[in-house]
C-alpha cells in the first residue's frame, strides 16, 4: 500500500534549516547534501560514465560541487560548469568551491556534445525569484537536449517548488530525470509542471533531527491516508448497506456523462444506482441493465448520495433542479456544469456556501469561474487555489490536473500521484465524479472519499497503461471496470495487514 509523504513549503525548509543549521556544525548540511547526491549519481551511471556538474551562484551550487569532488575522488572523470562569483559566495559555498578545485574536476565551460553520461543540475535552489535568462537559459534548453540522466538538487533549476509553475511567464526550467530534494519533500515537484520537471523523487533529510519539523499542511498522497475505509464487506450485508447514488445530468446530446457515472458507481461499490436524465432516458443501460434510469424531475433527492452535474447543461430546468439540490441535506458531489452554473449565480453559490460539507471536483477552468480569476491564475499556483475553493465554499475540493490537488476547509492538502496523460480525455471527469459519490454512499467521509476516488481513478488508468491500453487511445468508459479491480485489490491488502 503506497505511504503518504509529508510536504513543506519553502519557507517551512527554510524554517526548518536554520533551526538545523544552528545545531550543527560549520558547513556539514551541503556536505551532506553532496554526500547524498554523489550516492544517487554513483546508481544513475554507468561504468566510467562521465559527469558535467553544473554550479549556479547559491547554495544549491555548493551542493553540486561537494558532489562533484566527491564523484571525482571516487575515479570518475567530472566536469565542473561553474556559472557563479566566487567572492559572492557564501561560506559554506565558497569551502565546497576551494574543495572542487582541489579535486581532480575540470573546471570550464560545458562542451554540451562532449557526450556526458550524467548532468548534475545545481543551478538554482529553491530561492530562484526571477526568470533565467540569457546565457543560463540558453544553458537549460541545451541541458533539456540531452539524452542522459538529468539529476536535479533540491529543484530542477528554473522551476518553483512551492507551486510547481515555471518561474516567469518566458522562463525555462530544468527536465531533470531525478529530482533528489533536501530537507523535505516540495509540492511543487508533484503538480503542475513539475511532473514534466522532476522526474522521479527522492528525499535526503540530511540527517535533520525529527522535532525541527512542524506537522505537515500538505501531504503527497498514499492510500494510507484512507485505508481506515478499506474494510471488508460483513457477510450479513444488503443492498441497503452500501447506500444509494443518484445521478443527475443527461440534458440533450449529454446523456453519456450521466451514464459514465453511474457505471462507475455501480461497479465502485453503490447498492443502488439511479440514472436521472434531463432529456428523455433511456429504458435502460444495456451493458448494465441494474443502473435504474429515471427522468431527472422523479429522483428522489433526500435519500440519496447525490451526483450532480454530468452533462447537466445550463438550461432552466437543470438551474432549478440544482436549487433544489443545495436545498437539502444529502450527501452531495458537484461536478461540471452544477459547478458552472454556482459560479454564474449569487443566490446558488450562497446556498452551496450555507449547506457546507459538499465534494466538488472541478477542472482549472470550472475553479477560475468559482474563484473569479484566470485558469492560468489557478494554474500558476494550484494549492492556494484549491485552498480558497475549500475555504469559501465550505467544502472538500479536488483541482483535477496533473498532480490533482485535494484541499479540505481547515487548510490541509494533499497531492495525488497517480494516473497522468491517460486521464486528458472527454469522460474521465464524469468517472471521477460517479466514483465520489460510490464511496460517500458507503459512508466514507468526504475527506477519505476524495482521496480514495481521485487515487483510485489514477490508478486505475495507470494499470491500463501498464496493460498496454493506453496512454494513447484509452477512454473513460474502460476505467470503471478497472476501478472496481484496484478497489478490490486495496481492500484485501488492507485485510491482509
Amino acid at each position: 500500500m503506497t505511504p503518504a509523504r509529508s510536504l513543506y513549503s519553502v519557507a517551512e525548509v527554510r524554517a526548518i534549516e536554520r533551526a538545523a543549521l544552528a545545531a550543527a556544525p560549520t558547513g556539514a548540511l551541503m556536505r551532506r547534501a553532496g554526500a547524498a547526491a554523489a550516492d544517487l549519481a554513483m546508481r544513475l551511471l554507468p561504468a566510467g560514465g562521465r559527469v558535467l556538474a553544473l554550479a549556479g551562484p547559491g547554495n544549491n551550487g555548493g551542493d553540486a560541487m561537494e558532489a562533484a569532488t566527491l564523484l571525482a575522488g571516487r575515479g570518475w572523470p567530472v566536469a565542473i560548469d561553474f556559472r557563479g562569483n566566487p567572492s559572492a559566495l557564501s561560506a559554506d559555498a565558497a569551502d565546497a568551491l576551494r574543495r572542487a578545485q582541489a579535486s581532480t574536476g575540470q573546471f570550464g565551460q560545458a562542451d554540451m556534445a562532449a557526450g556526458w553520461d550524467l548532468v548534475l543540475d545545481g543551478l538554482f535552489g529553491i530561492g530562484l525569484a526571477r526568470p533565467i535568462a540569457g546565457d543560463l537559459a540558453d544553458l537549460v534548453r541545451a541541458v533539456n537536449r540531452l539524452r542522459c540522466p538529468v539529476l536535479a538538487l533540491d529543484v530542477p533549476s528554473g522551476l518553483d517548488a512551492d507551486t510547481g509553475a515555471i518561474v516567469g511567464p518566458d522562463g525555462v526550467a530544468i527536465q531533470a530525470s531525478h529530482t533528489l530534494t533536501f530537507i523535505a519533500d516540495k509540492p511543487g515537484l508533484h503538480t503542475a509542471d513539475g511532473c514534466d520537471h522532476a522526474g522521479l523523487v527522492d528525499v535526503a533529510s540530511l540527517e535533520i533531527d525529527p522535532s525541527l519539523f512542524p506537522a505537515p499542511g500538505a501531504w503527497l498522497a498514499g492510500a494510507d491516508l484512507f485505508a481506515a475505509c478499506l474494510r471488508p464487506r460483513r457477510q450479513n450485508s444488503h443492498k441497503g448497506s452500501f447506500g444509494d447514488v443518484a445521478i443527475l445530468g443527461g440534458a440533450q446530446g449529454m446523456s453519456g456523462a450521466a451514464v459514465l457515472a453511474a457505471r462507475t458507481a455501480a461497479l465502485s461499490g453503490a447498492g443502488r444506482v439511479f440514472a436521472g436524465f434531463l432529456a428523455d432516458p433511456p429504458a435502460y443501460d444495456p451493458p448494465h441493465p441494474e443502473i435504474m434510469c429515471r427522468r431527472a424531475a422523479d429522483l428522489d433527492l433526500e435519500h440519496a448520495t447525490l451526483v450532480a452535474g454530468p452533462g447537466l447543461g445550463s438550461s432552466g430546468q437543470a438551474r432549478s433542479m440544482l436549487s433544489q439540490v443545495l436545498a437539502g441535506a444529502a450527501p452531495l458531489v458537484l461536478d461540471a456544469d452544477a459547478l458552472n452554473m454556482v459560479s454564474a449565480g449569487a443566490d446558488l453559490r450562497t446556498a452551496l456556501v450555507s449547506r457546507g460539507g459538499a465534494l466538488l471536483t472541478p477542472h482549472p477552468l470550472e475553479a477560475a469561474r468559482l474563484l473569479g480569476c484566470s485558469a492560468a491564475q489557478v494554474q500558476a499556483d494550484r494549492l492556494a487555489a484549491a485552498r480558497r475553493l475549500a475555504t469559501d465554499f465550505g467544502a472538500v475540493v479536488v483541482l483535477k490536473g496533473v498532480g490533482s490537488v485535494i484541499a479540505r476547509p481547515d487548510g490541509l492538502v494533499a497531492i495525488n500521484v497517480t494516473g497522468g496523460p491517460a486521464l486528458a480525455t472527454a469522460g474521465t471527469g464524469d468517472v471521477l465524479a460517479g466514483l465520489c459519490g460510490a464511496l460517500l454512499a458507503q459512508h466514507w467521509p468526504a475527506w477519505e472519499a476524495a482521496l480514495g476516488a481521485v487515487w483510485l481513478h489514477g490508478a486505475a488508468a495507470d494499470s491500463l497503461v501498464d496493460q498496454g491500453i493506453g496512454p494513447v487511445g484509452l477512454v473513460a468508459s474502460e476505467l470503471p471496470r478497472a476501478v472496481r479491480t484496484c478497489l478490490n485489490q486495496l481492500i484485501r491488502a488492507a485485510a491482509d495487514r
